[in-house]
């Protein structure tokens, strides 16, 4: 479907946004192929970025890509309560970034209308994004860092353990973002986040041909944070505004996608 957004210069613009994983794990592939048609993906071979974000359900996360991309992902209404809004998995183009930009909205973790199943589908989202990402934002909340049971931590263990279901997973980067930041100074929390990660990372069983690799040799960790939304909304867009700026020539040597030697990556069954 086509979704209209507001434009600059009070033009309108079009954001073809489509569901093409459904909430029950399928993978809707007329609807993948009606959106690259319809964004403008095909015959861009190599020339395109696709960003994901991941985190715990009403966490912002369509809050924060419709702020930073221009998308119009629906968000979830907190006056009534955080229930789920995104449901499977979303994609849509950026708008105004170059180069072109996929953006995938994934359905969140820790839902309680999924149940027993949320586990399952975690991980197979988890690989979808994984598999097709350059860049994987990852929605934290600032009180859980450092805390041994926080919400983040299982999520990190999923993405670190379906990476070895990749037949040649290529580096890829994990945008951390850490929402609802408190006054305790960015590179405390960026440390303590990095060492939590490196001892989950130690934790996850590894095939023989990965036991001893470092987490550097597959992802490229970036921190970043971000204020309330809902307590200091016009500092949280200041911000969002300048996040933007690194999604802008983000293939290009340097940028903020960690690797494009090898674009194509295959899952296993």
């Amino acid at each position: 479907m086509e979704v209209p957004i507001s434009g600059g210069g009070g033009g309108e613009r079009f954001c073809h946004a489509a569901q093409v994983v459904g909430a029950d794990g399928e993978m809707d592939g007329e609807a993948m192929a009606r959106f690259a048609a319809g964004a403008g993906l095909l015959g861009r071979g190599l020339s395109y970025a696709v960003v994901s974000i991941v985190g715990p359900q009403g966490s912002g996360k369509s809050t924060l890509l419709n702020q930073l991309f221009g998308t119009s992902f629906t968000e979830m209404d907190a006056l009534k309560g955080r229930s789920q809004t995104t449901k499977g998995i979303w994609i849509a183009k950026a708008v105004g970034i170059e180069p072109f930009t996929v953006v995938m909205d994934l359905e969140g973790t820790d839902g309680r209308e999924r149940g027993e199943d949320d586990t399952a589908f975690e991980k197979q989202s988890a690989l979808f994004a994984l598999a097709v990402s350059d860049i994987v934002m990852i929605n934290l909340w600032c009180h859980d860092i450092g805390r041994e049971h926080a919400a983040n931590r299982p999520l990190l263990k999923t993405i670190f353990e379906v990476l070895m279901r990749l037949f040649s997973p290529r580096k890829t980067t994990l945008l951390l973002v850490i929402r609802d930041k408190t006054k305790t100074p960015l590179e405390y929390l960026t440390q303590a986040l990095k060492e939590d990660i490196q001892k989950i990372w130690n934790a996850v069983r590894k095939p023989e041909v990965y036991k001893e690799a470092a987490l550097s040799e597959f992802f490229n960790v970036e921190v970043t944070a971000l204020s309330s939304y809902e307590e200091k909304e016009n500092l949280f867009k200041e911000q969002v505004g300048q996040l933007r700026q690194r999604f802008i020539h983000s293939i290009a040597p340097g940028g903020l996608a960690a690797d494009r030697r090898d674009h194509g990556c295959y899952c296993s069954v």
